[in-house]
């Protein structure tokens, strides 16, 4: 030892003996981070002559401290016994601490744990300053930065021949959470030492960010997993080729595919020639929303979206795919758009035997595909019937598109029908536009006051029909389109046919169930249910309490003969809500042709033709006709729906079958 050294640790230990005996520290002869250590020391109260700790943590409190910091300890465990390759056989051992000092991992030869018994090596042990002085662990823990302890510096005698070297493990806010540290004999201490011991905390540190970004993205991947396997979208993955990689279970669903005939296949073989991926591919150039058609097998009209992957030059790479089939997007838009129904058989109100006939045959008709025509007065309900049988039918939970025939434009009409592309006519649509038996698709098209369609446009409608395919105006490309038909007239469509004004064909192909609905004079006893169920519903909608109705005024109701049918009971309950005073309804509330039936008929009879009263005094005969005819439909329509089987159609009517034999018979019905 030079004589320096000798100097220098002669003036450590007088220091030392000076400030443990009287308080009095010459601060100039020390270190300042050893002075302010030595004040710390014994301001907490520590014993320099102790050397080993008092506290040290029960056995329960030592698994609960080496469970928490598992990770930490499971990471250091290779550095510590690294660093301790270094320095083997000279004394030295390795320690890593928690945040608060106590001891969780020793590292070093057997015979110097063993022998530095009396300074407590053992997991559990506390190193803090208060406990055992200045040491590489516990000032560490204060300074939260490297220090080295070595020899003399040390407050606690029991250690003046150690050399501690400890560096603090910040995680990523920069907190403390453990200390490592290398101990060993003073003459051995290397100047280097604090170094490998700092060298190896950074190392820890790095390892310790690196797992906790392998959990984020692991993380992150299972997330994107997740969406990828879960999202209603098809999402394909392409290589530089074209050739598929990888699809989630959205394809499969769309395609209708296992993944093993769709993986490694080229993309092209998915989609119809000249297709903007392969363009995709070619420029680097994202398209979004192209009306595709794909498929093996089977084609599916899908809107597709390319986004381009590219490498670390701006090379493209390959491509992501997002597959979603129109029919989803049309549907979404039916439902946001209102284009579903919202009626059933339980709405339709009234008891009589006519209206249960005919709901019982739309009932029975709604469990079939067959297409239906329904006739009857304006104001019937037509399409309240409509909208019944869709949604007791098989296609309820798809959508319901209405179209009135009779209040399109004519030279509209087709382009409303069956859609046209971009460019198909002056002041179309930038795109094109679907028709309306494209956003039918897979649900029902209640076709309005068909009667009033157009020759011309009729036999594009018997197209579709034949085919279940339809081509936008402009447009070649045939677009499959699975719809069930509803149709409506106040006409009757068998006259217009003999006039000249409908379709034979056509007629026939949309008369498979003919439903004719009764006029409400035809039903009179319904008229109460009808009017006290407008009464509290308009009531209701206007905010006003449900007035008292007089007795008189539903005889008065009917007395009447409603040519407006239904939608004018509707209409005559609102005005008579709205006049009504102190929250009653009388006679005088009526209209005058319903209040006073005599003069109306007088009114009538005066200004009417000879023709008119032959027709007034024949009326009987035209209503028994009608009675029949309603009666040859309903059988014409149960022997469509049971295939012919007369048994089955007299259960339905609750006749015997010589009734129904003898009903074909009488109207010459074929089966």
């Amino acid at each position: 030892m030079s004589s320096r050294m000798q100097t220098e640790l002669t003036t450590l230990e007088s220091c030392w003996e000076e400030f443990v005996s009287n308080g009095s520290l010459d601060r100039e002869a020390l270190p300042a981070e050893i002075a302010d250590a030595w004040e710390r020391c014994a301001r907490l109260g520590a014993n320099p002559y102790a050397g080993n700790s008092k506290r040290r943590l029960a056995e329960s409190e030592v698994q609960e401290i080496l469970q928490h910091h598992k990770e930490l300890i499971d990471v250091a465990r290779p550095f510590m016994a690294k660093l301790h390759r270094f320095v083997a056989g000279s004394g030295f051992v390795v320690l890593l601490a928690n945040e608060r000092g106590y001891l969780m991992e020793t590292i070093g030869d057997q015979d110097t744990i063993r022998g530095a018994e009396n300074i407590d090596l053992l997991p559990g042990a506390c190193w803090r300053e208060e406990e055992i002085g200045n040491n590489g662990v516990g000032t560490a823990v204060v300074l939260k930065k490297p220090v080295q302890v070595s020899g003399k510096e040390h407050y606690c005698r029991k250690h003046h021949s150690w050399t501690c070297s400890g560096a603090p493990i910040l995680n990523e806010d920069k907190q403390v959470i453990g200390i490592l540290e290398m101990s060993g004999p003073v003459e051995k201490t290397h100047l280097h030492t604090l170094g490998m011991v700092v060298a190896a905390v950074e190392a820890i540190s790095d390892q310790l960010r690196i797992q906790q970004k392998n959990r984020e993205l692991l993380l992150l991947s299972n997330r994107l997993g997740y969406i990828y396997n879960t999202v209603s979208d098809g999402i394909m993955v392409i290589d530089m080729q074209g050739i598929i990689t990888q699809i989630n279970p959205a394809v499969e669903r769309i395609l209708g595919q296992n993944s093993r005939k769709i993986m490694g296949i080229p993309v092209k073989e998915l989609f119809e020639p000249g297709q903007r991926v392969e363009e995709m591919l070619d420029s680097g150039r994202d398209f979004s929303y192209s009306e595709l058609t794909l498929g093996i097998g089977e084609a599916v009209q899908c809107l597709v979206s390319g986004k381009a992957i590219m490498d670390e030059q701006g090379k493209v790479n390959g491509g992501v795919i997002f597959i979603n089939p129109i029919n989803h997007i049309k549907s979404l838009v039916n439902r946001f758009s209102g284009a579903q129904a919202s009626l059933h058989f339980s709405d339709i109100i009234g008891q009589s035997q006519e209206l249960s006939r005919v709901v019982r045959i739309a009932s029975l008709a709604a469990s079939s595909e067959s297409n239906i025509l329904l006739e009857g007065e304006s104001g019937t309900g037509k399409e309240v019937f409509a909208q019944a049988i869709h949604n007791a039918s098989s296609r309820r939970d798809a959508p319901f598109i209405a179209v009135n025939c009779g209040a399109i434009p004519r030279e509209l009409l087709g382009s409303e029908l069956f859609g046209y592309v971009d460019g198909a006519f002056t002041g179309a649509r930038r795109g094109g536009r679907p028709g309306k038996f494209e956003l039918a698709s897979g649900g029902t098209i209640f076709l309005d006051e068909i009667g009033e369609m157009p020759l011309g446009k009729q036999v594009s409608l018997l197209r579709v029909l034949q085919e279940r395919t339809v081509t936008r105006i402009g447009g070649d490309k045939v677009i499959p389109v699975d719809v069930r038909v509803i149709c409506a007239s106040n006409r009757k469509l068998h006259e217009e046919v003999e006039k000249g004004n409908f379709r034979r064909d056509l007629f026939y192909r949309l008369n498979v169930i003919a439903i004719t609905l009764p006029p409400l004079r035809q039903r009179k006893e319904d008229i109460p249910l009808l009017f006290h169920h407008f009464l509290q519903d308009i009531s209701q909608k206007l905010g006003v309490k449900t007035p008292q109705v007089e007795t008189e005024v539903i005889h008065s109701l009917q007395d009447y003969d409603w040519p407006g049918n239904v939608r004018e009971l509707q209409n005559v309950v609102e005005r008579m809500v709205n006049i009504a005073e102190e929250s009653r309804i009388s006679r005088e509330h009526l209209p005058q042709e319903i209040s006073h039936p005599a003069a109306r008929s007088l009114k009538e009879l005066a200004n009417c033709e000879d023709s008119q009263l032959l027709s007034l005094s024949t009326e009987r005969r035209k209503r028994k006709e009608m009675e029949q005819e309603r009666e040859q439909e309903e059988i014409m329509a149960l022997l469509v729906l049971h295939g012919g089987n007369v048994s089955q159609v007299a259960k339905s009517l609750g006749v015997s079958r010589n009734t129904i034999y003898r009903k074909i018979k009488q109207y010459r019905i074929k089966i």
